[in-house]
Protein backbone atom coordinates (compact mmCIF):
# COMPACT_ATOMS: atom_id res chain seq x y z
CA UNK A 1 0.00 0.00 0.00
CA UNK A 2 1.05 3.56 -0.62
CA UNK A 3 1.15 5.86 2.40
CA UNK A 4 1.42 9.65 2.10
CA UNK A 5 3.59 11.50 4.63
CA UNK A 6 3.98 15.23 5.21
CA UNK A 7 7.16 16.12 7.07
CA UNK A 8 8.04 19.39 8.83
CA UNK A 9 10.19 21.86 6.84
CA UNK A 10 13.48 21.07 8.63
CA UNK A 11 13.19 17.35 7.80
CA UNK A 12 12.15 18.03 4.21
CA UNK A 13 15.22 20.23 3.85
CA UNK A 14 17.49 17.54 5.32
CA UNK A 15 16.07 14.88 2.96
CA UNK A 16 15.91 17.29 -0.01
CA UNK A 17 12.16 16.73 -0.38
CA UNK A 18 9.62 19.19 -1.69
CA UNK A 19 6.08 18.66 -0.49
CA UNK A 20 4.63 15.29 0.37
CA UNK A 21 6.44 11.94 0.36
CA UNK A 22 5.00 8.52 -0.39
CA UNK A 23 6.26 5.17 0.84
CA UNK A 24 5.27 1.63 -0.01
CA UNK A 25 4.58 -0.65 2.94
CA UNK A 26 2.87 -3.96 3.68
CA UNK A 27 1.11 -2.71 6.83
CA UNK A 28 -0.35 0.66 7.77
CA UNK A 29 1.25 1.12 11.18
CA UNK A 30 3.53 3.86 12.46
CA UNK A 31 6.40 1.37 12.71
CA UNK A 32 6.09 0.07 9.13
CA UNK A 33 5.63 3.55 7.67
CA UNK A 34 8.60 5.01 9.56
CA UNK A 35 10.74 1.97 8.69
CA UNK A 36 9.91 2.49 5.00
CA UNK A 37 10.54 6.25 5.26
CA UNK A 38 13.97 5.73 6.87
CA UNK A 39 14.85 3.09 4.28
CA UNK A 40 13.92 5.43 1.43
CA UNK A 41 15.57 8.47 3.09
CA UNK A 42 18.44 7.14 5.27
CA UNK A 43 19.46 10.67 6.25
CA UNK A 44 16.25 10.79 8.36
CA UNK A 45 17.36 7.88 10.57
CA UNK A 46 17.47 9.13 14.14
CA UNK A 47 15.63 12.37 13.39
CA UNK A 48 12.08 11.12 13.90
CA UNK A 49 12.81 8.17 16.16
CA UNK A 50 15.67 7.37 18.50
CA UNK A 51 18.34 5.20 16.80
CA UNK A 52 18.21 2.48 19.45
CA UNK A 53 14.80 2.53 21.15
CA UNK A 54 12.87 3.52 17.99
CA UNK A 55 10.70 5.78 20.18
CA UNK A 56 9.37 9.05 18.80
CA UNK A 57 11.61 12.06 19.40
CA UNK A 58 10.16 14.35 22.11
CA UNK A 59 9.53 17.39 19.92
CA UNK A 60 7.79 15.59 17.08
CA UNK A 61 4.13 14.62 16.97
CA UNK A 62 2.14 12.36 14.62
CA UNK A 63 -1.30 13.40 13.40
CA UNK A 64 -3.78 11.92 10.94
CA UNK A 65 -7.45 12.57 10.28
CA UNK A 66 -7.50 15.33 12.92
CA UNK A 67 -6.28 12.87 15.60
CA UNK A 68 -3.09 13.04 17.65
CA UNK A 69 -1.48 9.61 17.19
CA UNK A 70 1.70 10.49 19.08
CA UNK A 71 0.89 8.35 22.12
CA UNK A 72 -0.67 5.45 20.22
CA UNK A 73 1.21 2.16 20.08
CA UNK A 74 3.73 2.17 17.26
CA UNK A 75 2.10 -1.06 16.02
CA UNK A 76 -1.50 0.21 16.10
CA UNK A 77 -3.16 0.44 12.69
CA UNK A 78 -3.24 3.92 11.18
CA UNK A 79 -6.69 5.36 10.38
CA UNK A 80 -8.34 3.86 7.30
CA UNK A 81 -8.10 7.06 5.17
CA UNK A 82 -4.31 7.05 5.72
CA UNK A 83 -4.04 3.36 4.81
CA UNK A 84 -6.06 4.04 1.65
CA UNK A 85 -3.85 6.99 0.66
CA UNK A 86 -6.70 9.50 0.97
CA UNK A 87 -5.14 11.37 3.90
CA UNK A 88 -1.46 11.90 4.82
CA UNK A 89 0.30 11.00 8.03
CA UNK A 90 1.51 14.34 9.39
CA UNK A 91 4.80 14.60 11.26
CA UNK A 92 4.65 17.91 13.09
CA UNK A 93 7.41 19.71 14.96
CA UNK A 94 6.12 20.54 18.44
CA UNK A 95 6.31 24.14 19.63
CA UNK A 96 7.70 24.76 23.10
CA UNK A 97 8.31 27.93 24.96
CA UNK A 98 7.42 29.81 28.01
Amino acid sequence: MTIRILLPPHLRLLAKIKGEVTVETEAATQRSVLDALEEQYPMLCGTIRDHFTKERRPFLRFFACEQDLSHESIDSPLPKPVAEGKEPLLVIGAVAGG
